[in-house]
């Protein structure tokens, strides 16, 4: 049995939750961890070959309370093939919305057999002061506890259990792209690594609003700080969700 974990983290938030949850269902089956990048762009994801019995985490970010389309479209070419699949939104504390059902939705009609779900909090990719230490300890221990449960679920989840509604909440333009200090080398790591191409690979220093999802990748991995979101833009996102940020949430888990 092989643990298949197809992940969307940008920043790496996502990937903390599901390295968690892979990590301790492989010590207690004795199984191999094969990981999916949901942010390669060159991946065929049509050619990832999963069988009925192994074990899918599906982890992504909610992005305004929803799938990241890109994620969503690249989780569509995976065949399920039936395979018992733990469900994973992460989010920066605000909220998650309908990101769960939409997951919930995705997995199902690609095969993948819903047996539990997870939404999970992660520092904001943007407003990054709100959940800036999670997940800590005790969520991490709280994600063992329940990836211990997951091993042995095998009904399928029901989904009326599940925050959300349908039709999902409508997707706003997100205009937050970063923009790029005069330090920039021209190394070229963020046009490899931006999930959507969005990155002119002449001149890095450019940017495709209209491709840009906002998920900061190329902020978080410069090596040289070059990219950055404009402070009074930045001061405004994080006057905005200081209501609903500020104060920290719990974990949800859901199983049968």
């Amino acid at each position: 049995m092989n643990i298949y974990k197809i992940v969307f983290s940008p920043t790496g938030g996502t990937k903390k939750v599901a390295d968690a949850v892979a990590l301790e269902i492989s010590q207690k089956n004795n199984g191999s961890i094969e990981e999916v990048d949901l942010t390669d762009y060159n991946m065929d994801f049509s050619s990832v070959a999963i069988s009925k019995d192994d074990i899918a985490i599906l982890a992504v970010p909610s992005y305004a309370g929803r799938v990241p389309a890109v994620a969503s479209k690249r989780i569509s070419q995976i065949k399920g093939n039936g395979a018992n699949t733990v469900i994973v939104c992460v989010y920066g504390n605000r909220d998650y919305d309908d990101t769960l059902i939409e997951l919930y939705d995705i997995a199902k009609e690609s095969n993948f057999k819903v047996t539990s779900a997870i939404a999970a909090i992660a520092k904001h990719s943007i407003a990054y002061k709100y959940a800036s230490n999670r997940p800590d300890e005790n969520d991490i221990n709280k994600l063992k506890e329940f990836a211990s449960k997951i091993i042995n679920a095998s009904e399928l989840l029901d989904e009326h259990k599940l925050k959300g509604n349908r039709p999902y909440k409508k997707i706003g333009k997100i205009s937050v792209a970063p923009k790029t200090k005069n330090n920039c080398n021209n190394c070229k790591l963020c046009v490899n690594k931006c999930p959507v191409q969005a990155i002119n690979i002449k001149n890095p220093k450019k940017i495709d609003k209209n491709k840009c999802i906002s998920c900061m990748r190329c902020v978080s991995i410069c090596n040289y700080s070059a990219k950055y979101i404009n402070k009074v833009k930045l001061d405004l996102i994080h006057l905005a969700l200081k209501k609903s940020c500020s104060k920290a949430k719990d974990y949800e888990f859901y199983i049968n």
